[in-house]
């Protein structure tokens, strides 16, 4: 098909204007060819779906030189490799965003992430691209912290003909050919093509803008899942040397039987005996709090169940009283005052039995012990933002990192996608 015949999509110059993109871009070469374009009267430029096919208008090929096509072909690609359609699914699921609307406004937000560092260097800029620039934003901020900052109105009305796809903001069209259409990428091939890029970012980082740098780092490093983080990280502390041992004569030791008339006690391992100091200040929120009892939960499942060996601490400025752990559901968390850790770290270690490990859920707004505990300690943190500050009393208040003696785990973090 050639640009010869009325209306047909010219495929020599999209396909110049691919291997241009590809020469300005060769670190998303293999992400560019990999996208297979698709003839349609029905997007208003280009678009891509989440199977990665490019829908290509006619029109705007004719009307577009090649070098701003080539601006095009690197825009669409770039929400496929940042996964802007599974971030867009997740971030409507999680704040109950639902309508066009508000995929319309996940989509500005995710040009907004990315146009940032689109073009120049062989790639002009287009009249009227959606940049944070154009919503008075600042630049370099992820498509989620975007959201937060615009709504629809008189400053965006001018955008409401932008559509980069289901690929863009996770929305299917009635255009899209779906998963059992043609020329679709299955999860393992998309996963592969995006290995490939960050493979060719991470070997040649002078090439390739900071951005995409760090995006490549986390497609080599993906973040874990927080919640089986914190399971891990407690069973390593609970299996650790010293953790959940005791001497027992109930089983002799077999040295017993060099000593005539003595009897030694054996090593034996028991299920460890577990503290949860839970952050009760008026800085974790009602929905904090109730993940934290949802985590001690977990934390009984990743010590094989004993919840007979798990107490909770409730702790801001003091420390409360000490529940052993039936129902995390019916563990009254009292506080809403200052905060200040050490006291439930005090508390928690003159048990006794001591704890083999201590768990503590914070935001991390407290001091830290100066002392190291003896026994293995794990860190679950609330994430807070850095953009904003601590302290209504002390703008320039920053509180202390946990101790690197703590095994830290962020609650709640998800991979950010760039």
């Amino acid at each position: 098909m050639t640009a010869d015949v009325p209306g047909t999509l010219d495929f020599e110059k999209l396909f110049a204007a691919r291997l241009h993109a590809a020469r300005v871009r060769p670190y998303l070469a293999a992400a560019l060819f990999a996208l297979h374009p698709v003839e349609s009267r029905r997007v208003p430029t280009m678009a891509v779906d989440r199977h990665w096919r490019c829908y290509v208008s006619p029109a705007f090929v004719a009307r577009t030189p090649v070098e701003e096509l080539a601006g095009v072909w690197v825009h669409e690609v770039s929400h496929l490799l940042r996964d802007h359609h599974g971030r867009s699914d997740r971030v409507a699921l999680e704040r109950g965003l639902t309508g066009p609307g508000e995929r319309l406004r996940m989509n500005i937000a995710a040009d907004c992430e990315i146009n940032d560092d689109v073009f120049g260097e062989g790639l002009p800029r287009p009249d009227g691209v959606v940049d944070p620039g154009l919503l008075g934003l600042a630049e370099g901020e992820l498509m989620e912290d975007y959201l937060r900052m615009f709504r629809l109105g008189p400053r965006t009305q001018h955008l409401a003909w932008l559509d980069c796809g289901s690929g863009a903001d996770g929305l299917e069209r009635d255009w899209d050919l779906g998963p059992d259409g043609a020329h679709g990428l299955s999860e393992q091939e998309r996963d592969a093509v995006r290995f490939r890029v960050a493979q060719g970012i991470t070997a040649r980082p002078g090439s390739a803008p900071k951005s995409w740098r760090r995006w490549a780092e986390e497609a080599f490093h993906p973040p874990q899942p927080w919640r089986d983080l914190l399971g891990a990280a407690v069973r390593s502390a609970a299996s650790g040397p010293g953790a959940g041992e005791d001497y027992s004569y109930g089983r002799p030791s077999r040295r017993s039987t060099g000593l005539p008339g003595v009897i030694l006690p054996s090593l034996r391992r028991r299920p460890p005996r577990v503290s949860v100091v839970v952050d009760t200040s008026g800085s974790v929120s009602d929905a904090e709090l109730g993940s934290a009892l949802l985590e001690v939960a977990a934390i009984a499942r990743a010590v094989g169940g004993r919840r007979d060996m798990v107490t909770v601490l409730p702790c801001d400025a003091a420390a409360r009283i000490v529940h052993p752990l039936c129902r995390a559901e019916g563990i009254p968390l009292v506080g809403g005052g200052g905060t200040d850790l050490r006291t439930g770290f005090a508390r928690a270690l003159r048990a006794r039995p001591g704890p083999d490990v201590m768990v503590v859920l914070t935001d991390g707004q407290t001091p830290w012990p100066t002392r190291r505990p003896p026994c293995r300690t794990v860190v679950g943190l609330f994430p807070r933002s850095t953009t904003r500050s601590w302290s209504e009393d002390d703008p320039d208040y920053v509180p202390e990192t946990p101790p690197e003696w703590a095994r830290v785990v962020i609650i709640g973090s998800t991979p950010a996608g760039r």
